[in-house]
């Protein structure tokens, strides 16, 4: 059994009287798409810096790719991409002259080096435009730029904060599929922040959320959804008049209900039977068509677990 790729152990962090993260556990397998997601403030760009042995905590240990973070910093930095909060693209520089530049940085063989380059570039669908001013492109285009300037010395981890922060739809969408890519094809292990929801719920492996610097769930995303203390369910038909639906609301179970474009959704408590409702409804006129039964989206488990609004 491979070794986890990030190993946490109660990990403090305070600044001053502030405490950023407190008592936070938690692993990373390797070769997996882990989502780090908490409120702003939570503690997820504190982690990231400790990860990458730019801070030290107050207490606890952190253990990189089989290094300590405290003691071998610099070996966790040569083996670990990292694209944080500013993209780290020279402007002036042409996309080409960009990757060359910290290629050189890493030493990497004269060969080598120029083969990474267009094969990365070429991944991207940057190629043919490698000789711009990698400032005359848009976000999307220098958000791909700086990904491969991650990449390019071929780290075992990757360190993302909010990488799609701020991007159209359709250079978000392209991001993702280059980060499935290389998780699928390289067995890099990918660890990243993000609060779009519908985004980590169809990229990442695993999950974990923060909240004020502590760990309030993770698990594989079907299972933090399982975890709700909600179902719902979707009902199409006809004839849900206002009689009725005060009807359902006196149910004990029904802890929510909303009418949208015809379509009636019920929230009901934990795992409670639907089939209750459905026959109110139907004994007091109304036609059903059909029931869907759904869990929590991701986005609703967040909520339900933070307290608080990600957007």
């Amino acid at each position: 059994m491979n070794s986890p790729a990030i190993s946490i152990k109660k990990i403090k962090k305070k600044y001053g009287e502030v405490t950023a993260l407190d008592d936070l556990s938690l692993e990373v397998p390797t070769g997996c798409i882990f989502g780090f997601l908490g409120p702003n403030g939570a503690g997820k760009t504190t982690t990231i810096r400790l990860l990458l042995g730019l801070l030290q905590p107050t207490a606890g240990s952190l253990t990189v790719l089989g290094y300590d973070s405290q003691s071998h910093a610099d070996q966790i930095r040569n083996h670990t991409g990292a694209l944080l909060e500013h993209t780290g693209i020279y402007e002036q520089l042409s996309a080409e002259d960009n990757l060359e530049f910290f290629g050189r940085a890493f030493r990497i063989p004269k060969k080598e080096r120029k083969d990474r380059i267009q094969e990365l570039l070429t991944d991207m669908g940057l190629w043919e435009r490698r000789t711009d001013r990698a400032g005359s492109w848009s976000r999307g285009m220098k958000q791909k730029l700086a990904l491969a300037r991650a990449l390019l010395h071929r780290p075992r981890l990757v360190l993302l904060d909010e990488p799609t922060a701020g991007l159209d739809v359709q250079s978000a969408v392209a991001i993702r599929e280059d980060l499935r890519g290389l998780a699928n094809s390289e067995n890099v292990t990918i660890f990243l922040t993000s609060h779009n929801m519908e985004e980590v719920e169809k990229l990442c492996d695993r999950i974990a959320i923060i909240q004020a610097g502590r760990l309030v769930a993770q698990g594989k995303p079907d299972e933090l959804k399982a975890r709700s203390g909600s179902t719902r369910i979707e009902i199409q038909g006809r004839g849900f008049s206002a009689q009725i639906l005060d009807l359902v609301r006196g149910n004990p179970y029904v802890t929510g209900l909303e009418m949208q474009n015809g379509q009636l959704f019920i929230d009901l408590i934990g795992e409670a039977d639907p089939s209750d409702i459905v026959s109110t409804l139907v004994s007091n006129g109304a036609q059903i068509e059909e029931v869907r039964r759904t869990r929590a989206s991701l986005e609703e488990v967040f909520l339900e677990l933070t307290g608080e609004n990600h957007g």
